[in-house]
């Protein structure tokens, strides 16, 4: 994850995780900060960054959401989505589900397509509370532990940044620039030196203009893919969080980073 020396640690049980982030695998990257740590492997939790006091032990990581699990952590910081992660980890446990029990096979799969509109700006209030009595309902019901514990990730995120769900839902924007369906890309005339470079190297054509002046985007072909930003030798164009109102925006299946 987000640190500058990632590796295997082997550290005591109930060594606080900003021990082992800061004094052993040094702290974030220059200009990143951590906002968060997914502890225990898919089915564990998201612990925030100012609860990083927390000991690792397993009734510790218990009552804030998380668990010990595969003794794995992932490191996230500022340029990570929340509601994208939880995405990313329900969509390994939906694959993993045996299947045997329609609560864990029906559950995960559900809270999966909720949490796909979500980060696909398509979510609405009614997402959030399918979420909750869905994973309520997997954790008292499935028989097995990988359902009983796929719910850990969007719990915890719900928990601890729900700002980020009501971003997402409410105003229709991804604070993190991940969800493609979320950001907006828009040429700053003060930077663009009209070189057209941005106008080839697009591969729907979603940018025209005239060599010299500064090109427009068309959002509605635009398919955030991000080529022109790379491309552009002048970092002119800019990746905004947030929607054009009223735009139709082309999407594929799996858009999220």
């Amino acid at each position: 994850g987000s640190v500058k020396r990632t590796g295997a640690y082997e550290v005591p049980i109930g060594t606080p995780i900003k021990k082992l982030l800061y004094d052993i695998a040094g702290g974030p990257p220059k200009g990143k900060s951590i906002k968060a740590v997914q502890l225990g492997g898919p089915s564990g939790g998201c612990v925030p960054s100012d609860m990083f006091d927390l000991p690792m032990d397993y009734d510790s990581l218990q009552s804030a959401g998380a668990i010990m699990g595969s003794g794995g952590m992932v490191v996230l910081d500022n340029t990570n989505c929340m509601v994208d992660m939880a995405r990313f980890f329900l969509s390994f446990t939906t694959a993993e589900s045996c299947g045997m029990c329609s609560v864990g096979r029906i559950g995960t799969r559900l809270m999966y397509e909720a949490l796909k509109r979500i980060t696909n700006g398509e979510g609405n209030a009614d997402d959030i509370e399918l979420l909750k009595e869905t994973s309520d309902v997997m954790q008292k019901a499935c028989l097995c532990a990988l359902g009983r514990t796929a719910p850990n990730p969007v719990l915890t995120t719900l928990r601890y940044f729900e700002n980020e769900y009501a971003d997402h839902i409410e105003a229709k924007k991804c604070e993190a620039l991940i969800c493609k369906a979320l950001v907006t890309y828009r040429m700053n005339p003060e930077k663009c030196k009209g070189c057209m470079v941005c106008v080839k190297s697009c591969p729907v054509q979603a940018i025209s203009g005239e060599k010299g002046s500064t090109p427009t985007i068309d959002p509605t072909n635009c398919i955030k893919c991000g080529t022109c930003a790379d491309d552009c030798p002048f970092d002119a164009i800019e990746k905004l969080a947030g929607i054009i109102a009223n735009q139709s925006v082309k999407l594929e299946e799996g858009f999220c980073q």
